[in-house]
């Protein structure tokens, strides 16, 4: 078992120290790697590490399962030979017709053609439908030309009307009006008089009726005169 003999001779022992001298500083590997080279392993140990780091280097996940649409587009790439990929690259009906095989893009362009269909049904049923608005136009059209100028017309006259009755009704007017009746009293008891005075009617007829006239316009006299006094 000469493997042995370095560890028990003095001159020997020396020998792992010259051996890590010799090797160069700038190598391009990492110290772990180079540390690692120098001991010696058992395969005990070295299948552990290696399972440990198989393990950390590829963790159970299950979305490792699952295949991207990326990884689908590659792998239909994978399976041209180079003559197909460069004829994808030069020649566009061929990219095209590549392109348009694909999966999601068939999905996409389904989707587009129902988008379509959809908003084509959409314009057609509007379409459909343009005669029945134009008639509505027309109708409030008509209403608003004839209809409505006729309620407008007969607002305006009961407003005229409302202005009126209102006008009749203010106390001003009143005054005015029973003004007018107590002078139209005085009038009739003026003619009375004069009919008297010319023997058309006897006296009893004229004291019953000048005494009716009289009381008719005092009392309106008074009433004149309260409702100016009240500021009515």
């Amino acid at each position: 078992m000469s493997w042995m003999l370095p560890f028990f001779g003095g001159t020997q022992q020396q020998q792992p120290h010259s051996n890590m001298q010799e090797i160069p500083t700038q190598s391009w590997y990492p110290p772990s790697v180079v540390g690692s080279s120098l001991r010696p392993s058992t395969p005990s140990s070295s299948a552990g590490v290696n399972a440990h780091q198989t393990m950390h280097d590829h963790p159970k996940s299950p979305l490792k399962l699952q295949t991207s649409p990326e990884a689908g587009v590659i792998a239909r790439l994978k399976e041209k030979s180079v003559d197909d990929l460069r004829k994808l690259l030069t020649d566009k009906e061929a990219y095209n017709a590549f392109f348009n095989s694909l999966e999601q893009v068939k999905i996409q362009n389904n989707v587009r053609d129902e988008l379509r269909k959809e908003t084509l049904q959409l314009a057609k049923e509007n379409l459909e439908k343009e005669p029945r608005i134009l008639e509505l136009k027309n109708q409030c059209t008509i209403i608003r030309t004839t209809e409505l100028a006729a309620a407008q017309e007969k607002l305006a006259e009961l407003e005229r009307q409302k202005e009126e009755t209102l006008k009749a009704y203010s106390s001003s007017a009143i005054l005015e009006k029973l003004h007018e009746a107590m002078g139209k009293v005085e009038e009739e008891s003026e003619v009375l008089h004069r009919q008297l005075l010319e023997k058309e009617i006897d006296l009893p007829t004229f004291v019953q009726k000048y005494k009716k006239l009289r009381t008719i316009y005092h009392r309106r006299a008074l009433v004149h005169l309260a409702a100016k006094t009240s500021g009515y």
